[in-house]
């Protein structure tokens, strides 16, 4: 017996949703190439990324990268086109959402699912924003859909493809992002769960999944082996298990409460309350079993991640996808239509404003939420103060920053100028060594410190900065409104003769830094 449930479905939910995510996709494309907001700088680091392809970079696998060099070879740099990927990859996942439900369930249950997913408030972002939860979350779906259709055939030579698929679809999982591992957690604990599961396996198809994934991952990891796994490293610092407060209650009650806001309420209350249904009545359906084991995991294993030191709302991403699923089949089997009504309606209004507050972000500013959207502003303008100042000094030898956002924002928005100007864009090392990819790239070392111009985010590090050079001169302040209470500031001066302090051999500080502010804390850009 098959260890899912197949369900016939009808051509007419397959158009619904086709319809559905073409207008999502419409209104998406429509917001991209009208906003004014600007590239968040994590943006055009991936864009920067992206003009040199590789395997791997300092803090992210490479399918970001790859996507942004696909788009902007299509269209150009504009901020649309480095964006574009995400779109097209989020529409994908919404059409994947829907042919997984079907299997399991049927066609209704694809179409809700289909909707519920579409119109996640979380979803709304990561579709207009170029990051790695999309390619994630696309290729994380192919990979289930994969999986439940090899566990519903029983054609050997059919399962063998599908467990290649499998793996393949799971690689690129991983090189858009390592959060990937919770398929293998999910797939794991399904296995350990369902003997039905477990008997759908031959050593012939686990060996091909397995090679089709490793084969599809090889050049990432031997990217990594050659650069010191730092990427592995970067990962797992964000964990930030040292040098933090360890088991705090209120970071994880806050990233509980974020997943209401990331998944919507109303699906993220079904979703505990059909846990709590399962756990007190011991009874799951192989269909809801399967989703379980990929949708608990990231749930749970984030959240005691928040409670031990720190989480992102995003974190728990790869729950989000199957989690929809789950919720649309309960939702129509406890007969609350109106319940997923007023989930669909209540994610569509958001939705909407959301996007419409994209196009006009003075509707954002109306309503209280412009801090939501000061990252994404002023970064051009910034761009030009550091541009103006460095073209009215004559000699330049390098252009230092020493903010990796500041890096990137230049980079991006002044590339015409640095271009014409001539001189090297480069990162101020506040440490023995770097910290970014920024710094590892584009270090400002002596042969390049002749005469620099030095850029400080809102002063920060300002006096260690001067005591790296033999002489410095004509301190300028700049800033740059980003709405009608915030601004961002930053310091100019120039620099002679660059000669960086000694460092202290234990902390890696200048020696003019006392040890105990280590390590030292970033600005938060605004």
């Amino acid at each position: 017996m098959s260890p899912v449930l197949r369900s016939p479905a009808t051509g007419n939910d397959l158009r619904s949703a086709l319809m559905l995510t073409l207008a999502l996709t419409a209104a998406r494309l429509v917001a991209l190439f009208s906003t004014p907001l600007e590239l968040y700088p994590d943006e055009a680091q991936y864009w920067l990324w992206s003009r040199t392809l590789d395997f791997g970079y300092y803090s992210k696998p490479p399918m970001i990268a790859w996507a942004i060099w696909a788009t902007t070879a299509i269209g150009g740099d504009a901020e649309a086109w480095v964006r574009l990927s995400a779109c097209l990859f989020q529409a994908g996942a919404t059409v994947v959402v829907f042919l997984i439900a079907r299997r399991l369930y049927d066609g209704a249950t694809g179409l809700a699912a289909a909707a519920l997913y579409g119109l996640m408030p979380g979803v709304q972002l990561s579709a207009l924003v170029a990051a790695t939860d999309a390619p994630l979350l696309f290729f994380l779906g192919l990979s289930v859909l994969a999986y439940v259709a090899h566990l519903q055939t029983v054609d050997a030579r059919r399962r063998l493809l599908l467990a290649v698929g499998f793996g393949a679809a799971l690689g690129l999982a991983f090189l858009s992002k390592y959060a990937a591992v919770y398929v293998v957690i999910g797939l794991a604990a399904h296995l350990l769960a369902s003997a039905e599961a477990r008997r759908a396996w031959s050593p012939p198809t686990a060996a091909a999944a397995m090679l089709a994934a490793a084969s599809v991952l090889a050049p990432n990891l031997a990217w990594n082996a050659t650069h010191g796994f730092a990427t592995f490293q970067h990962t797992a610092a964000n964990a930030a298990w040292s040098g933090v407060q360890l088991f705090n209650l209120a970071e994880a009650g806050t990233f509980l409460v974020s997943q209401f806001g990331v998944f919507g309420p109303i699906p993220m209350g079904a979703l505990i309350a059909g846990v709590g249904i399962a756990a007190a009545r011991r009874r799951l359906s192989q269909s809801d079993l399967l989703l379980l084991c990929f949708t608990l995991p990231p749930l749970l294993i984030v959240t005691v991640q928040a409670f031990i030191s720190r989480a992102n709302a995003n974190w728990s991403g790869a729950a989000y996808l199957t989690g929809t699923i789950l919720v649309a089949a309960w939702l129509l089997r406890w007969r609350a239509r109106r319940w997923l009504i007023a989930a669909i309606a209540l994610q569509g209004f958001v939705a909407a404003f959301f996007l419409a507050a994209v196009i006009s972000p003075a509707l954002a500013d109306k309503v209280g939420l412009a801090n939501g959207l000061k990252r994404a502003r002023g970064w051009s303008q910034t761009a030009d103060l550091i541009l103006d100042r460095a073209f009215r000094e004559p000699g330049l030898t390098a252009i230092a920053v020493n903010n990796r956002f500041l890096f990137y924002s230049t980079a991006y928005y002044g590339r015409q100028r640095l271009a014409e100007l001539g001189v090297p864009l480069a990162s101020w090392l506040l440490m023995e060594g770097p910290r970014n990819q920024a710094e590892t790239a584009a270090p400002l070392t002596p042969a390049i410190g002749g005469h620099v111009l030095m850029v400080s985010y809102e002063g920060w590090r300002r006096g260690e900065m001067q005591a790296d050079f033999e002489a410095s001169s004509g301190l300028e302040i700049g800033s740059v409104w980003l709405d009608r209470k915030h601004k961002r500031k930053i310091e100019m001066f120039t620099g002679q003769g660059f000669r960086p302090s000694p460092r202290d051999p234990v902390s890696g500080l200048p020696a003019s830094v006392p040890a105990a502010s280590a390590p030292p804390g970033r600005p938060t850009p605004l």
